[in-house]
């Protein structure tokens, strides 16, 4: 990331150079209902403290259920924020909360008359009691909103003594809304991993650039330089050389995909620019059917005389195919590095079409004169016939030639998606003839 680093849900964003101390930045689907949780705990219990001031003289100990409103109000306003966040919300608060709801239904029997209970009065605590079930479903999900929102359904029925229809449905309803909401939460909890593990991941991918951005205007130039320079001085300084370039074949491979599994190879080829691999040469899976990025085995062939462009998304082909397509491509570099020069510059760029990976490789040389390319094959030099365009015939693609004098030459490469590698032998590195 160029300009600030992200961490979300629980994270912080650290600016750049600014010299500010890191800002909280809190993505919780939860924090709205601890708030509204908080908000109606306060409002259910002014609503109660007014519906026992109205019915006050009807009880038959009014002052019982005046200590019990008091002793509530008290330890709403201890507790109040216990409920403005997660942290805060503890499991022996939310106990204590439920133990004073159930106390208040229970009690109820003790301060009202049985006419009032038995016509369905409301308890003392009434609907705040729903605030203490709400606690548990936000907090551990719908199991625990069921184990609460049971405890209060026992302690109903146990002042009620009966299965009356308004008690059963006020049970019913308290049970099924509490039980929603945990189930919901847990939901929205899952979700909000989710999308965090995706930002974690975006961001770790623009670092990722960021980095090879670097590497590229810095590391892999140098190691290039030195290359070069080294093959120029020749004797030791020929030897340094070319551990640099495989050095940098490394590190170009890495910066491009660190992701992708490692892959069995034997020698890889090198474009121009690099030091020679035998033709033909390439990274090549000894299994045939696993998905491969095409990127990764190609990118191994930038260097300093090769200019290699591809997708932003991975290009997959079978791990058999994606070979074939490899040494395909090894080939042409080899041929425009023995027919052009070593210091003719080649281009290799992947397409990914919806029914076909096509890879262009292009160089800046002479061109081939027209009827070359046929006149070498009655010669018996093999190399465009077999390396290149039977490998791409027996995976049902095709590789053309489009050359003009003086202007270069450019060979396509078609491979069509789902394409089969016929015969074992193909699994092995292949040199051309």
């Amino acid at each position: 990331m160029t300009d600030a680093e992200i961490r979300t849900a629980g994270g912080g964003t650290t600016a750049r150079g600014s010299g500010k101390p890191p800002k909280e930045l809190r993505m919780s689907v939860e924090l709205p209902l601890w708030r509204a949780l908080t908000g109606y705990r306060i409002l259910t219990l002014g609503y109660v403290l007014v519906l026992v001031g109205m019915s006050y003289q009807r009880y038959a100990h009014p002052l019982g259920a005046a200590a019990y409103m008091g002793v509530l109000t008290v330890w709403l306003l201890l507790t109040w924020r216990n409920t403005t966040s997660a942290e805060r919300c503890t499991r022996r608060f939310l106990v204590a909360d439920l133990a004073f709801a159930v106390g208040g239904i229970l009690i109820t029997r003790l301060v009202d008359t049985q006419a009032r209970i038995m016509d369905g009065g409301p308890t003392l605590p009434s609907i705040w009691t729903a605030g203490a079930v709400l606690g548990f479903a936000i907090k551990g999900g719908w199991r625990w909103a069921a184990v609460a929102s049971s405890a209060v359904a026992v302690a109903n029925l146990v002042e009620r003594q009966e299965l009356a229809r308004d008690t059963v449905h006020n049970v019913v309803l308290v049970w099924v809304a509490s039980v929603a909401i945990g189930y919901v939460v847990e939901v929205a909890r899952a979700s909000e991993r989710t999308l965090a593990r995706a930002l974690q991941i975006e961001a770790a991918t623009r670092e990722r650039e960021r980095l090879a951005r670097d590497i590229h205007d810095s590391v892999l130039q140098v190691l290039a330089m030195v290359q070069r320079r080294g093959a120029a001085i020749g004797g030791e300084a020929a030897e340094l050389g070319r551990m640099a370039g495989e050095q940098e074949v490394a590190l170009r491979t890495l910066v491009s995909s660190g992701l992708v599994p490692p892959r069995r190879a034997t020698e890889q080829g090198p474009a121009t620019g690099a030091a020679p691999a035998p033709s033909g040469a390439g990274v090549l899976p000894e299994e045939a059917g696993d998905p491969c990025d095409v990127r990764v085995l190609l990118a191994s062939y930038a260097g300093a005389g090769v200019t290699f462009s591809e997708p932003g998304a991975p290009v997959e082909l079978p791990d058999g195919v994606a070979a074939e397509l490899t040494a395909a491509v090894s080939a042409a570099l080899d041929n425009v590095r023995v027919h052009v020069g070593a210091d003719a510059h080649a281009w290799i760029l992947v397409e990914d079409e919806p029914d076909a990976v096509i890879v262009t490789v292009r160089d800046d040389g002479p061109g081939i004169p027209e009827g070359r390319l046929a006149d070498a094959e009655r010669e018996g030099r093999l190399g465009v016939a077999q390396s290149i365009r039977g490998r791409l015939r027996d995976l049902g693609g095709s590789a053309e030639w489009v050359s003009v004098p003086g202007q270069g030459t450019e060979v396509e490469l078609k491979v069509p998606k789902g394409a089969v590698p016929k015969g074992a032998g193909r699994g092995k590195v292949s040199e051309r003839g």
